[in-house]
């Protein structure tokens, strides 16, 4: 460990994948290929082996002094494709997955519980028995699925069970739906803000964020386009633009109910994301295992002209979920 840079309290954005093959070997359209240490999800290979390798998680945050990790699926397994009846065990495995990896790590690793939203239902039921086992950390999918809208009324009453217990909610885009965003990686580099961008947006203004005010949301990738165009909702608000409920609070102000990390690779877009957001709700998120994060945070912060000394990351877990 290097004594010398500053501890980082807790990374909100880190991903694992449970392999315990023999669960896994009952579940269609998932293979375990333990010669090569890679998964196939619907014929889809992720190679990427730290993701089943909590060790190598653990070791990473040692050597970068950071003392706890909330961990989520990474979105290749959302599989949002599937039917609900065969959601359903396959979320059952993964929340259970990140459970028995937690338990292992007490105190270092934190589970986010997956609740697939394009299964209402299947989404309000986990929520709720984790609720009721006094768990408060999940994660969703920002849209990927048509039948994901954030301002749907088939989404109130999970919006209110999460609200009743001021529950940690991590947004993460998984697929997505824009066909020409199929080259050049664009699905990752462009559609990742749009989708959460798409997604905030409905939350705003269909007014969840404002009737559910204790759901703490949190966006990855620093809330993608949002902070860039919060001018351009608002002035869509004030001048009360079509479909848009001004009875509602605006949209500045209901950016400030939000949490984002401090995935965005820029100081400027991290300066506009704490000026939108404020400074207190940006919080420190690695992406890890993935090449679009933070694999080496200080020096790339600093690269950027950003300090870790700055209170905005070393948020405490004490100050998200209670």
């Amino acid at each position: 460990m290097n004594e010398d840079i500053e501890q980082i309290a807790l990374d909100v954005h880190a991903h694992l994948v449970p392999i315990y093959s023999e669960l896994l070997a009952g579940i269609d359209g998932v293979d375990w290929l333990a010669d090569t240490g890679q998964l196939v999800v619907d014929g889809h290979t992720i190679g990427i082996k730290k993701l089943f390798q909590p060790e190598q998680l653990l070791a990473w945050m040692d050597e970068h002094k950071i003392a706890q990790a909330w961990i989520s699926i990474p979105p290749p397994l959302y599989r949002q494709q599937i039917s609900e009846e065969q959601a359903g065990p396959w979320f059952s495995y993964l929340n259970d997955g990140l459970d028995r990896i937690c338990v292992a790590y007490p105190g270092r690793l934190v589970p986010l519980y997956h609740l697939p939203l394009e299964h209402p239902a299947l989404a309000i039921d986990i929520a709720r028995k984790r609720v009721g086992a006094g768990n408060c950390g999940f994660s969703v999918a920002a849209g990927g699925h048509e039948g994901i809208v954030y301002s749907d009324a088939v989404l109130e009453p999970l919006w209110e069970l999460l609200d009743s217990r001021s529950c940690f909610v991590f947004m993460h885009p998984g697929h997505c739906c824009d066909g020409r965003l199929s080259v050049f990686y664009l699905e990752n580099l462009v559609g990742n803000p749009h989708e959460t961008t798409v997604a905030v947006s409905h939350l705003i203004f269909g007014g969840v964020c404002e009737r559910h005010p204790l759901i703490r949301f949190c966006l990855a990738h620093g809330g993608g386009t949002m902070a860039l165009i919060a001018g351009r909702l608002q002035q869509g608000f004030d001048t009360s633009r079509p479909g848009v409920n001004t009875a509602l609070e605006c949209p500045r102000e209901a950016l400030h109910r939000f949490r984002v990390d401090c995935v965005l690779h820029d100081a400027d877009a991290l300066a506009l994301a704490a000026a939108v957001f404020g400074e207190e709700h940006v919080l420190f998120g690695s992406d890890w295992p993935f090449p679009m994060g933070l694999l080496r945070p200080h020096a790339q912060l600093a690269h950027v002209g950003v300090s870790l000394r700055h209170r905005i990351f070393v948020s405490n877990a004490d100050d998200l979920v209670e």
